[in-house]
């Protein structure tokens, strides 16, 4: 597979990365590695005490400043081939003065969110003003997937839910939730994800907390399971989904409360269209559980953006009032949770289409009863 899209991807997403920087009053965007980097040049490379940075002024051509030691973390992007300028240095020189050369004294400029301080203070400290937060650029960018991020996002996900099919394999009774997750994990690598980002095995008291991951607890066959797991496919784009099972008739309390989360998980993907706000979806979801008594036990947003990035914009939160638009992409995922008892959530993938979305994920939502 592919460790990168076609260079013109990037060209697009370079010149289209100027045109907000001018529009946003900048005089140039300074990205740090990270997603950011990687989504406008394919590398996926990492900065540590050395500078490498991707400079775009509002006019002119793109630059990157690397260590020359580095450059070998170069050769796998589409920097060479769309010709961007390599400004290397070696130890003992300044980084951040390469960084900044053109741009002037009294330039306005802005910084990827990633940029870690290392590097922010000394660009700080040579420029008049302080610089500012480049993330009305970036989320822009980044928030509206394009068809080759589509295409590696609907990957995933069809890969992610392969896993979540062979979830009987795997989850039985007096086994431990380590013991689960790690079969997880080789059945997430073997369906062509680069590793397993995360995997939530949440067995009885474990599923009320939503980020528990997993521990060395003896599933129960009395047990709700709450089964949470991704991971990135290349060029690194991410999976994200959730199912809830059980080993046989659950009580009659967990029945009905499981019967409201599903109903609310639905509405809030039925009501993904775009022209609608990111908190009107949480509130689809949110309503039906507080009109069910269930509000108090759904204790964290409705969804979040993916890509790149596991966790990205658009938040589908209380208070987002961002309009949603075709080609976002993020998660719809309500969940209930009683502590010290049990929880249970349930997540798809969705992306926004002209008149609605578009699930990346298709196993059933339903409680999944698997042998005891």
């Amino acid at each position: 597979m592919a460790t990168r899209f076609a260079s013109q991807v990037y060209a697009r997403r370079l010149e289209r990365a100027a045109e907000l920087t001018r529009d946003a009053g900048f005089d140039a965007i300074i990205v740090g590695t990270g997603p950011d980097f990687r989504y406008l040049t394919g590398s996926p490379a990492e900065t540590f005490e050395r500078l490498t940075a991707l400079v775009i002024p509002a006019v002119g051509p793109a630059r990157v400043v690397t260590a020359r030691l580095e450059l070998a973390s170069l050769r796998e992007s589409a920097i060479t081939e769309l010709g961007i300028e390599i400004a290397d240095w070696v130890d003992g020189e300044d980084p951040y003065s390469l960084t900044l050369a053109g741009l002037g004294a009294d330039a306005k400029l802005a910084v990827s969110d990633a940029l870690p301080a290392l590097h922010l203070i000394p660009l700080a400290q040579r420029t008049s003003a302080a610089p500012q937060l480049a993330t009305a650029v970036l989320r822009e960018l980044r928030m509206i997937k394009d068809e080759a991020e589509l295409a590696a996002l609907a990957r995933a996900g069809a890969a992610i839910d392969r896993v979540h099919a062979r979830m009987g394999e795997f989850l039985k009774p007096g086994r431990t939730e380590a013991q689960v997750a790690a079969d997880i994990d080789a059945a997430i690598r073997a369906e062509g994800h680069d590793l397993a980002e995360f995997i939530i095995v949440g067995s009885g008291p474990n599923g009320a907390d939503p980020h528990h991951e997993q521990s060395d607890r003896v599933i129960d066959a009395a047990d709700i399971v709450v089964i949470d797991i991704g991971g990135p496919v290349q060029p690194g784009y991410n999976s994200d989904s959730t199912r809830t099972y059980c080993f046989g008739e659950p009580r009659a309390d967990i029945a009905e409360a499981y019967a409201v989360l599903e109903r609310a998980q639905a509405a809030a993907v039925a009501a993904v269209r775009p022209g609608v706000t990111a908190e009107s979806i949480d509130a689809a979801a949110r309503d039906i559980l507080v009109d069910a008594g269930l509000g108090e036990h759904f204790i964290h947003r409705t969804g979040h953006g993916i890509g790149l990035s596991v966790h990205e914009e658009p938040y589908i939160v209380a208070g987002n009032r961002d309009v949603l638009r075709e080609g976002m992409a993020f998660s719809v995922e309500p969940g209930v949770y009683f502590s010290g008892d049990w929880g249970a959530r349930i997540e798809d993938i969705v992306v926004v289409t002209a008149d609605g979305c578009r699930p990346l994920n298709t196993r059933p939502h339903s409680l999944v009863v698997l042998p005891g």
